[in-house]
Order: structure tokens, then C-alpha cells, then sequence
């Protein structure tokens, strides 16, 4: 089990929806090809800002002359859906019925394709180019004519524009609820389509639908049942189509050798293996071990123990097996334990501050992690976003309305979690966290802490893997000497995300992914509405006007800088505010591999997707016998 956590269901974009097709007027011919703007665009991003000209060959973090061939086997370390590291049902991985295998979206196009070295940017696959309308709300997408489903059929309009609508009616609750900001679908000729957004979107919703949403081909859905679950592999367009599998234990995606795609700027550099091949293990040893043995070439290792003590078979001692450290740039987000502070017990900011001094990281590192991973001390960590030092004078501007209302630590350094001296019992900082709760009202009894209210202190953690006993029974022994008792609760994970979506908890693990633009989910993390409704991502009941304030100045932002301007004065609201016990994050990948691959000198920022970027090298594969 991962020391870092996810939800169950990893997903790149979060998106949802409604949409409305309009369709051709009877009698009227329906041009093929209509008139392009002369100021249609190759590329979209939130603030204008593209990387790439529109005469760009290829990525710069791919190796356009990479040799095709071979075969990248593994076990997923992310999904998206209804997808499933354990096993699978159905081919359909975008209705939330059944369980799909991971990389299934590697056998669909979509309108355009993300730059993983941009914060949010995307340039054209099927739509060449894109035109934007004054206000917005308009986006018009011309068509690549030479688009092509496998089996030869015509990629058009109308195939976008069902899709669209088709999500939008019966597809995965990720992919159909955010579509209801769009009104309208509109086929303008064969290669040509319009989205019409009624304007509540948020400024990334409509290159997340450019971007991420997969196109079907109306001709085959109209006589498949989209929403039912089916194990005969879906007609598509993409670089991939479904090859060999068996139920339980893989599911190989062959190259398509005359991909339409191939050549195009988008996509020249990448998708280079023959066939990438997934393969299942309900047990994570038991997939350590095919690793071992060489049944699969590439294993990311998401355990500290594991990196630190079980790379030691003889594989990796003559170097057959390699590992590798690679940058993650991506914002790590926050993960922590987070404080419910629905409950009057932690309605005092000085009690929840106390608890943070019983967690020592430091010692929990080098004891439990063999140092492999950094303390986390912002909600933006690992990213631009966050504050650091004293308030910047565009910072101040944006606090300094607030000042009666925030603390004045707002105004000074960014508050840092406490530093310990690394033995598991820093009698400083227990000593510091007697003094806040003696500060709150709270004395001792006994061998109990006693609050105001003359009952004694007492704190349930909640979380759904044993995995996590280790970590958390250190913090439990230093709350106890503070005279807090303190217990940690192991559930399943069904009654787990039953007590978080009914915030029925006192402390609860959780990890939040942040994308590097911020949009209208951060609400979800933070606002006060949602700290009022079920099932929301605010674990810990934060309601500020104050914050509110400053996720609206965030999302509303006309530039980056801007952007990561709000972002820093509201990362020192909420740190301030004491919400969590701040856990740690991992800036790097920690890869093993066999010793057949060929990759880019520098990965891109924001994304690591190594089935779509390396390669095989011959002679490698050919001294190992593997990989061809």
C-alpha cells in the first residue's frame, strides 16, 4: 500500500455533463467543408499563453525519430472511471458500469491533445484549428477531413457531436455532470462544429472538453448499446485498438500501423511500442514478484520499504534491472490528516494547531520512510502557488481588506509545520502544544486533558488500510502523553467514503490533486457551501468569507501571474487556519526497470505517461531477450 494517497479512482480531468444537438434543417444540403476564420487557432490555454507556434513539428519532450516496435509491460500505477488494477468486465470504461482496463482511452481520438510541458495547454488532433468567440461561450472546432475510425469509416461532426450528447445522457458521472454548462452541440457542415456554453463554465472546462472527451462513432453506438457493459472491443479511432486479452490477467493494446494520426505534429514522437500490455494482480507482492522474475519490464514503486530494502535480487545486482529517479513537477496538492472542524472540539484554531506539534515528521522519515520523502507545508505544494516568506506587495493588496478578520500570522512568514529533533518524543514541541491547549481552556486531570466543557479530549482517526497503523500510532502515543485519547479506526472503504461523504469523523487521511490552472473544483476544497453539503471534497468544514473571497479572486484571474498571486494570499489563509495535519509528498518517480529502454532526456512537467514516450532499444532487448 502506498504511503501517498489517491482516491480509488485516479482521474486526469474532472468533468461532467448535459448537451443538446442541433440538428441539419430538412431539405437543406449541409456544406462539407465551411469557411474558416482567419483568426482560428492551432492551440488553446487558459491565459493565450502557447508554447508551441502553429508550424511546430513535435513535443519538445519527445523523440520524433524513436524506433517503433516492441512491447511496454506493466501493472497501471494510475486509471481513470470506472477502470480497475484488479481485474475486468467490459471494454466500456466510459459509463460507470462494470470495470474497464486501464489505458482503454488510448484507443480513442479526441478533438484536440494536451502539451504536457504547459500548465494547461492544448493544440489540434481531429480539429485542426479552433475559433473562439468574443465572449467565450462559442467555440468552433474545423475538422481534420482526413480523420478516420479503424475501420475506414469518416470521422465527422456529427460522430463529435453524438458523442457529446451521448456522455452526456449515459456516460461516466465524471464525464456527464460538468457537461451541463453546454447548451448546445450544432453540426455546421461535415467538418465543421460548434459548442455553445451557456457561461457559468469554468475558464478550463472547454479545453478539458477538447482534450479529454473521446469520440465514438455514431454508426456503430447507433446499433451498440453504449450504456451496457460488453467485452467485444469498441470501434474507434486512436493510435491503439484492443488486441489479445484474458479476463483477470491482461489485456494487450496493439499500435495501429496506419494510424491517420501518425504523422501529425501532436502526435509524431510518441506511441511508439507495439503493444502496451497491462497486466492484473490482486496482490501487490505477487506483483513485485512477476516484476522480479521478469514477467513485466516496468514497475513505478509507490512504497518507500520496498525502494529502500527489496531492490536486492539478482536482476538488480548486475544491472538488468535499473531504477531510475524522474522530476514530478506536477502540484503535489495537500495531503493530510484533516480536522472536521464541524465538531466543537475543534472549533478553536489553538487546538488544532497543538495537534500538528505530535506529529513527528522527522523522525517518522528516517524510521519509517528511510527518507525518501519531503514534509508537505502548503494546500499548493510543489508548485508556484504557493507562499513562502513574507506577503509580496500584490499579496498584501489582496489580504489587506481582511485584516480584522485574519489572524496577524497571515501577515508575517508563511506558516511552516514544526521541525522536530527527529527522536519521536520532542519534548519542545509537546511542550509548545500543552501551552496552546492550556491557551483554549483545556487542564489536566488526572491523566486526562479536560476541555472547557469538563469532558476530556478524546480524538478518533479514521482511515480505511492498516497500512497506515504504523504512521499514525506514533502521533497516537504523543497525544496521549499531552493526556488526549486518542484512537485510530480501520473501516472498509465502502463505510470509509460513507463517514467522509457525511463528515462522520473527528480526523480523517486524505490527498487532494490540484491541476497547475485552478478552476471552480478548488470550491469543492475550500468553500463555505461546501463545507455545508454532503459529499464534498471540504473534509474539513472550512467556512470563511475570507477564503471565499479569495478562491473567487482566484478563479476569476485574467493571467497566471495573477492567478498565483490569489493562490499564495489564500494557501496563507488556510494554513493559518490550522485545518490539517500537513502529511508529506514525493517530488520525484521512482522507476525500476529492465534495461531495454530508450526515453526523453527530460520528461515533460505535468504528466508522466510512460507508455506513450519511450521505446524500445534493439540491441538492449536483444542482449536481455526481451521487449521485441
Amino acid at each position: 500500500m502506498s504511503e501517498q494517497l489517491s482516491p480509488s479512482r485516479r482521474q486526469v480531468l474532472q468533468l461532467s455533463g448535459a448537451a443538446a444537438l442541433t440538428a441539419a434543417v430538412p431539405g437543406l444540403p449541409r456544406p462539407a467543408l465551411a469557411q474558416e476564420a482567419p483568426n482560428a487557432l492551432h492551440g488553446l490555454s487558459v491565459f493565450g499563453d502557447l508554447k508551441y507556434p502553429a508550424d511546430f513539428t513535435h513535443f519538445d519532450y519527445v523523440n520524433p525519430d524513436a524506433p517503433k516496435g516492441g512491447t511496454f509491460s506493466f501493472q497501471a500505477p494510475y486509471w481513470y472511471y470506472n477502470q480497475n488494477v484488479q481485474t475486468y468486465n467490459t471494454f466500456n470504461t466510459f459509463i460507470l458500469k462494470g470495470d474497464a482496463p486501464p489505458r482503454m482511452e488510448l484507443c480513442f481520438d479526441t478533438l484536440m491533445v494536451r502539451a504536457w510541458d504547459e500548465a494547461d495547454a492544448v493544440y489540434g488532433l481531429v480539429a485542426k484549428t479552433v475559433e473562439v468567440s468574443e465572449d467565450g461561450n462559442v467555440y468552433t472546432f474545423n475538422l481534420r477531413p482526413e480523420a478516420r475510425f479503424h475501420d475506414g469509416s469518416k470521422l465527422t461532426a456529427e460522430d463529435v457531436a453524438y458523442s457529446i450528447m451521448l456522455i452526456k445522457a449515459e456516460g461516466h458521472p465524471l464525464l456527464s455532470q460538468p457537461l451541463a454548462v453546454l447548451k448546445d452541440a450544432e453540426v455546421l457542415g461535415d467538418y465543421r462544429l460548434a459548442l455553445h456554453f451557456d457561461g457559468s463554465q469554468a475558464r478550463n472546462f472547454p479545453l478539458a472538453v477538447a482534450a479529454g472527451y473521446p469520440i465514438f462513432s455514431k454508426r456503430y453506438y447507433t446499433a451498440y448499446d453504449f450504456k451496457q457493459s460488453t467485452l467485444t472491443p469498441p470501434l474507434s479511432s486512436g493510435p491503439f485498438k484492443v488486441g489479445k486479452h484474458a479476463i483477470g490477467r491482461y489485456v494487450e493494446y496493439h499500435r495501429v500501423e496506419k494510424y491517420w494520426a501518425r504523422d501529425l505534429p501532436v502526435t509524431r514522437g510518441r506511441f511508439n511500442f507495439s503493444t502496451v500490455r497491462v497486466e492484473f494482480f490482486r496482490e501487490r507482492q505477487i506483483a513485485f514478484e512477476a516484476f522480479k522474475k521478469g514477467d513485466i519490464f516496468y514497475r513505478e514503486e509507490f512504497t518507500s520499504k520496498n525502494w529502500a530494502t527489496e531492490y536486492n535480487f539478482p536482476a538488480v545486482e548486475d544491472n538488468r534491472v535499473v531504477r531510475r529517479e524522474f522530476p514530478d513537477g506536477r502540484p503535489s496538492g495537500a495531503q493530510g490528516w484533516f480536522i472536521n472542524t464541524r465538531r466543537e472540539k475543534f472549533k478553536d484554531p489553538r487546538v488544532r494547531e497543538a495537534l500538528g506539534y505530535a506529529f513527528d515528521f522527522e523522525w517518522s522519515n528516517q524510521t519509517l520512510f528511510y527518507g525518501l520523502y519531503e514534509r508537505t507545508a502548503s494546500f499548493f505544494e510543489n508548485s508556484d502557488m504557493k507562499a513562502e516568506g513574507l506577503p509580496s506587495k500584490a499579496e498584501l493588496a489582496l489580504l489587506e481588506p481582511f485584516r480584522d478578520q485574519l489572524p496577524e500570522t497571515v501577515f508575517g512568514e508563511a506558516i511552516l509545520p514544526p521541525v522536530s529533533d527527529g527522536s519521536g518524543n520532542d519534548r519542545k514541541l509537546l511542550r509548545k502544544a500543552s501551552e496552546l491547549l492550556a491557551e483554549a481552556g483545556y487542564r489536566r486531570e488526572g491523566t486526562d486533558l479536560v476541555g472547557p466543557d469538563g469532558k476530556p479530549l478524546e480524538i478518533e482517526f479514521l482511515n480505511n488500510t492498516v497500512a497506515f497503523e504504523r504512521i499514525t500510532n506514533p502521533l497516537l502515543k504523543n497525544l496521549e502523553r499531552l493526556g488526549i485519547k486518542a484512537n485510530l479506526r480501520i473501516v472498509d472503504p465502502a463505510q470509509y467514503q460513507a463517514r467522509l461523504n457525511d463528515y462522520d469523523f473527528d480526523i480523517a487521511s486524505r490527498r487532494y490533486s490540484l491541476s497547475p490552472t485552478l478552476s471552480d473544483t478548488i470550491r469543492e476544497m475550500w468553500g463555505s457551501k461546501a463545507a455545508a453539503t454532503p459529499g464534498t471534497y471540504n473534509t474539513a468544514g472550512i467556512s470563511s468569507p475570507v477564503v471565499d473571497a479569495l478562491i473567487d479572486k482566484a478563479i476569476a484571474a485574467q493571467t497566471r501571474a495573477e492567478m498565483n498571486t490569489a493562490a499564495r494570499a489564500l494557501d496563507r489563509v488556510l494554513r493559518a487556519g490550522h485545518y490539517w495535519i500537513p502529511q508529506w509528498y514525493k517530488s520525484i518517480h521512482t522507476v525500476a526497470m529492465w534495461d531495454v529502454y530508450g526515453y526523453p532526456e527530460e520528461p515533460p512537467r505535468y504528466f508522466f505517461p510512460i507508455e506513450e514516450l519511450w521505446w524500445i532499444e534493439a540491441e538492449k532487448a536483444e542482449k536481455l531477450g526481451k521487449g521485441r
